[in-house]
């Protein structure tokens, strides 16, 4: 099929490969433009940028896709699919309607469950048990569109969101083939969604990455899995005479109790109620170590954190 990719950050890069790799012809790839990074802040292209011309595809990086100009350059593709994974533009009506068979976004959650920007974060950080990812046909709404093939996928008691994102990604790269697959046969099919079970999915603000062990300690243990690795979940802990913020990327539920933010053992530190075990952290401008290297190099911890 003739068809248009529009992604941005990793979890887009193997989609655009197993498009590639399944014979379709991929007119051009729509990304978001190269941002200044690093210590020496030039312009980094993303990961679907740098995948593109490595296929030798022509790759177009607008600033917004509102403007008539670009609307009719997208049409001109002749595109019959456009496929969009975490694009990060907004889709405006000319251009969903361009393609033939219209815009498929590749979606990170159940829906009508975890409409928006963060679903995986977010289901990991409510305590789901399951989650899975989508082929939507895309509509002027917030991931209000028809669903397509869905796959479902387990949450582990203790699997962090970057766990999840990774598997995601990889079975919705295999989604959309077969989906692709389904569309050229002519027998690719929708479901409007439900009106019950709605949620949103707003994006992570700074202000929920800090612990609060008032919480339970299975609230404590899903913030720190559902914010790991990015941004991380963290709390402050006095090392050396001064405050220092340490990161908590993964943790487990233990058992004790004892005034909220008390260090009962080692990293187990007690919640409003129950207590979790800090089993891998990171301090301010190290790298992620597990909680016996942490503790080796901490020496004695205080008696509470905050």
């Amino acid at each position: 099929m003739r068809v248009v990719f529009m992604g941005t950050p990793d979890f887009s890069v193997p989609t655009l490969t197993e498009i590639v790799s399944s014979g379709h012809e991929v007119l051009a790839v729509y990304t978001r433009a190269p941002k200044p990074a690093g210590r020496g802040q030039a312009e980094r292209k993303s990961p679907v940028h740098e995948t593109a011309e490595a296929f030798g595809i022509p790759v177009f990086t607008p600033r917004s896709l509102k403007g008539e100009a670009e609307q009719l350059h997208f049409s001109s593709l002749g595109a019959e699919v456009a496929v969009v994974v975490a694009y990060g533009l907004i889709l405006p009506k000319p251009v969903l309607d361009a393609p033939e068979f219209g815009c498929l976004n590749l979606h990170g959650s159940l829906l009508p469950r975890w409409r928006g920007a963060a679903p995986i974060q977010r289901a990991v950080m409510a305590g789901d048990k399951q989650t899975g990812i989508v082929v939507m046909q895309m509509d002027e709404g917030l991931d209000t569109g028809a669903m397509g093939p869905t796959e479902i996928i387990p949450i582990g008691p203790d699997m962090t969101a970057g766990e999840l994102h990774d598997q995601m990604m990889r079975v919705g790269a295999d989604l959309m083939g077969r989906a692709l697959a389904a569309l050229e046969r002519g027998s690719l099919q929708f479901t409007p969604q439900p009106e019950a079970g709605t949620t949103y999915a707003a994006k992570i603000d700074k202000a929920e990455a800090r612990i609060d062990f008032t919480q339970s300690a299975e609230a404590v243990h899903n913030q720190i899995r559902g914010l790991s690795p990015f941004p991380g979940a963290w709390f402050e802990l006095g090392l050396g005479g001064k405050p220092m913020r340490i990161k908590a990327l993964r943790s487990t539920l233990a058992s004790g109790s004892g005034a909220p933010g008390t260090v009962l053992d080692d990293l187990t530190i007690a919640c409003g109620t129950g207590a979790v075990r800090l089993t891998q952290v990171q301090r301010e401008g190290k790298g992620a170590m597990d909680a016996a290297t942490f503790l080796r190099g901490a020496g004695t911890l205080p008696e509470r954190v905050s």
